[in-house]
Parts: C-alpha cells; sequence; structure tokens
C-alpha cells in the first residue's frame, strides 16, 4: 500500500475539524517532506517520528517519504499529528493491515516511542462522534477528557508498539469510562466562605443578584473595605454549572492547555483575577495564531479586575465587544478566529488615587483635578455595561469585631441556585442560561412591569440620565430579584431596589 491515510484533527478556535493525513512511499533515496501549511512543530514531527518508529522497534521505509495534511489551506500547527503519521507510514509499509476509516487518532510522540499529551482533545472527540466515528485513539493522560463524550470509544494509549498491538488485535484496550457524574459530585471552595465576611451587607446582597443573574458588578470603596476579600469568595455562591456549560468551558480550556490533572471536565464556575499589568492579547486573547485569553478562560465564570483604573486604558476598552456579544473575535492578515466570552464582570475600584475620598474618618489628599482624571480612566461607555454598582463603605471596629456570624455561602448558594433554576426553565431550548444575557426583545416580553413600577423607572431615569442600555439593565436585575423571591412578576420594590444598585455611577462619577 504506498498510499495510507488515517483521520486526525485539528483545533480552529474552539472547534475541531477533520485532517486527513496521508503518506506516500515512492521509489528512490530517503527523502522525508510534510506538505498542507504545517507550522513548525508539524514540520519537526519528522525527526520525533521516525526516531519514535526506531526505538519502538519498526524500520522506518528508506523511501521517499511524502506527508500530506488535508485539507492544505488551512495552516496546521501542534504536535497533534504524530501518531496518526506514524500509524498511517507503518500502514502504507504494510507493516499494519486494518482499516482506520472508522477510527481518529491524535497524541504526540516522544523519540522512545511514549504517546504524550496534547490539546483540544474534547473538542476533537465532539467532532468524532458528529461526524459518526466509532471510536478516537488518544494520548492515554488525554483519555479521561475525551471519555465526557458518549456515542464514541475512546482508548488510550501509552505508547506506539501500544497503539499498533492494539490496531493489529494483539492487545485488548477497554474504552475508557465516563465518569462525569463522579467529577460533578465534587465541589471544592477552598475553604473560602462568605461567613467570614464581617457587616457590609448590602454588598454582599448585590453579590448575591450578581450571582443569581449572572450581572456584571463593580464595588467602590476605601481601602480595607473589604471589596477584594468578597469578590474572592464569589464564586462559593455561583450556581452549579449544567451540563452544557460545563463543556463550553471544558473546550475553552482544553485548547489551552489549562485543564487540571485533577479533572478532566471543568465541573467549577471559573474564577480568572489578572494583574492590572495584563496586555490587551493576554487578556483578549492573541498571537500569531490566535490563543484564548482571560476573558475566554472565564467563560460561564467570573473576571475579577481589581483596582480597576490601574488597567491601561486600550485593556479596558476591549472588553466592551465580549461584555456585549458574549464572544470575542480575534483578526490576523490570513484568518479571524472567535472565542467564546460570556462572563460575569467583577471590578473594584477606590474612589480616589489614595483611597479615602468617601471615608468619614480619613482625609483625602487628593485634588479634585486628580480625583477627575483617575476617575475618567474609565469609559462611560464601559460603566454603562456593568449591571450593578455598589458602595462598600470603610469597616467599623465594632462591625470588624463583632462575634455575629455572617450567612454562610452554602445558604446563599441554595437561593442563587433555585433563581438561576428558574431562568433555565424560563429560557429552555435557547442558547441562553441566566437573566444578564437576554436580549431587548425578550426583556420586553419577560420583563413587563405595570404603571407605578414604570414611573418608579422612569423618574430614575430622568433624574440620573441613565441611558437605554441601562434601562434595560435595571429591568434584567428587576426581574434577578424577582426570581430570588421566586415570585413570576416583577413588583415596585424589585425595581426600586434595581435603581438603587444602578445610581452609584451617576452620584460618585
Amino acid at each position: 500500500m504506498p498510499v495510507a491515510k488515517t483521520l486526525s484533527a485539528a483545533v480552529f478556535g474552539v472547534d475541531a475539524y477533520v485532517v486527513e493525513v496521508e503518506v506516500d512511499l515512492a521509489a528512490g533515496a530517503f527523502y522525508y517532506s510534510t506538505v498542507g501549511l504545517p507550522d513548525a512543530a508539524v514540520r519537526e514531527s519528522q525527526n520525533r517520528v521516525l526516531a519514535a518508529l526506531e526505538n519502538s522497534g519498526f524500520d522506518p521505509p528508506i523511501k521517499k517519504i511524502t506527508v500530506n495534511l488535508a485539507p492544505a489551506d488551512i495552516r496546521k500547527e501542534g504536535s497533534t499529528f504524530d501518531l496518526p503519521i506514524a500509524v498511517s507510514i507503518l500502514l502504507a509499509d504494510d507493516t499494519l493491515k486494518t482499516s482506520m476509516d472508522d477510527t481518529m487518532l491524535f497524541g504526540e510522540l516522544a523519540l522512545d516511542g511514549r504517546v504524550k499529551p496534547v490539546r483540544g482533545v474534547l473538542s476533537a472527540t465532539i467532532l468524532a462522534r458528529n461526524r459518526g466515528f466509532r471510536r478516537v485513539i488518544t494520548p492515554k493522560d488525554n483519555c479521561e477528557e475525551a471519555a465526557v463524550v458518549d456515542g464514541v470509544d475512546v482508548i488510550g494509549v501509552s505508547s506506539l508498539p501500544q497503539t499498533i498491538a492494539y490496531l493489529n488485535g494483539v492487545e485488548l484496550i477497554k474504552p475508557a469510562a465516563n465518569r462525569v457524574d463522579q467529577y460533578f459530585s465534587q465541589r471544592n471552595d477552598d475553604g473560602l466562605d462568605f461567613a467570614d465576611v464581617k457587616g457590609q451587607r448590602h454588598v454582599r446582597r448585590a453579590m448575591e443578584i450578581a450571582a443569581a443573574g449572572g450581572h456584571n458588578l463593580i464595588m467602590i470603596g476605601p481601602p480595607g473595605s473589604g471589596k477584594s476579600m468578597m469578590a474572592k469568595r464569589l464564586p462559593t455562591i455561583l450556581p452549579d454549572l449544567t451540563f452544557d456549560e460545563a463543556i463550553e468551558t471544558t473546550r475553552v480550556h482544553s485548547v489551552s492547555g489549562r485543564l487540571s490533572g485533577k479533572s478532566p471536565i471543568v465541573t467549577k464556575r471559573p474564577f480568572r483575577a489578572p494583574h492590572h499589568t495584563i496586555s490587551d492579547a493576554g487578556l483578549i486573547g492573541g498571537g500569531a495564531i490566535p490563543t484564548p485569553g482571560e476573558v475566554s478562560l472565564a467563560h460561564n465564570g467570573v473576571l475579577f479586575l481589581d483596582e480597576l483604573p490601574e488597567f491601561r486604558r486600550s485593556v479596558l476598552e476591549v472588553l466592551r465587544q465580549p461584555l456585549e456579544n458574549g464572544e470575542v473575535t480575534i483578526s490576523r492578515s490570513s484568518m479571524s478566529v472567535t472565542f467564546p466570552g460570556r462572563f460575569m464582570l467583577a471590578a473594584a475600584m477606590n474612589p480616589c488615587p489614595c483611597g479615602y475620598y468617601t471615608d468619614p474618618d480619613r482625609e483625602c489628599s487628593c485634588s479634585g483635578l486628580m480625583i477627575q482624571k483617575y476617575r475618567s480612566r474609565i469609559s462611560g461607555p464601559l460603566m454603562d455595561r456593568i449591571d450593578i454598582h455598589i458602595e462598600a463603605p470603610a469597616m467599623k471596629y465594632r462591625e470588624i469585631m463583632s462575634p455575629a456570624q455572617s450567612e454562610p455561602s452554602e445558604r446563599i448558594r441554595r437561593r442563587v441556585n433555585s433563581a438561576r433554576a428558574r431562568q433555565l426553565e424560563r429560557f429552555d431550548g435557547s442558547r441562553i442560561y441566566c437573566n444578564a444575557q437576554m436580549n431587548p426583545k425578550q426583556i420586553r416580553k419577560i420583563c413587563a412591569i405595570d404603571n407605578f413600577s414604570a414611573a418608579i423607572l422612569q423618574a430614575a431615569v430622568d433624574k440620573l440620565g441613565l441611558s437605554a442600555r441601562a434601562h434595560d439593565k435595571i429591568l434584567k436585575v428587576a426581574r434577578t430579584i424577582a426570581d430570588l423571591e421566586g415570585v413570576d412578576s416583577i413588583k415596585s420594590e424589585h425595581v426600586a431596589e434595581a435603581v438603587q444598585h444602578r445610581s452609584l455611577d451617576r452620584r460618585i462619577f
């Protein structure tokens, strides 16, 4: 068989596409070439594959070897194709005699023939199932990740000789078991709990609303008021991930190579807290071949930006697209890649450069010009996209030393889960998971209010000079407050509370 073909997959963004790995063995002096727009890692596979074949006891063919990766008009990157190339060479040399039409392979080869893990296996396995493949052969370290997908046999291999023995029927390897339920039953909040938070009752209430509806939140207060402490505990009250959300999130982490070795699937909502020195590409994603940034790694979770004005203006402005559309598009001269980026933004900032502008017990040392310049680092359009603005005042000594225990995270999370369950039922059959993701048409239908509530909202809009976007966000927040109470209709008190959580940007800014 001078020409042989195996099937593999490559990832573009977070979606996979089929790659045909063709090998042609022609008579003549030894020569090895790879075509099909390979990057440096793919071109270097020649050395890895030949060394792995020889060190695994196979004689590499002394012929003209041509490897073609189709489709040839899309650039291939990474080491995923090492294993399928090696198998194709053995097929073409008649060392291996089997049909590979129903099988997908991926894996990197070490020089001694070991099969090493690769990125993007979950997306590739989903593709294999959707295309009707019977099985996928993956590195053993990736097999539990791939086994999350039902409907396809996942065969984990640890070496090239084991792969060939399995394909020749000499060795039996049982398909990996799907253990998703086991991973979802494990919850670890790293010992953090809202019971540790003293005082700040209205801030904790705002965070509960934000968690229940997926709303963006900003906390403004002096140093030491507990903003960062509460933000770090936000994941402990977030609603449980649905299976579909877990798959979406895991795909992003898989293509980024950031999956934890403890679990092959992300079962806890991500919490990303980049430093304020982060670049545009680090936040939004980028590179010659674009990879996900912090925005996409926070998909279906929380992106926490502490000391918000300290981030560069250009970095903050790139948040506007994902906050509005729930995705990030990165364009290059030869390609345009879209990553998911539907996250809850949690931000914290001081009211002024020294931090004590709103503290009644500390004197502010900032001039009016300094305060204005500090606040202007955050643009109006960005603030307009944040649903809840809440002031975190300085803590009093009696609050810090109070023996009273705050409400624990577990109790808050039960309410949040109940509210989110109502939303999931409401949006069943759509790609919407929470109130914050409603579009204008859904807002008009789902967030209907009576005349008295409308009068409250109109007065707030007129007095505070709020935009149409802010008007819609108040209605979304009011809908979430009603869901937390378990009622079907939005009442005037829900609208009034939502307005209180929106007035801060006009009173302080």
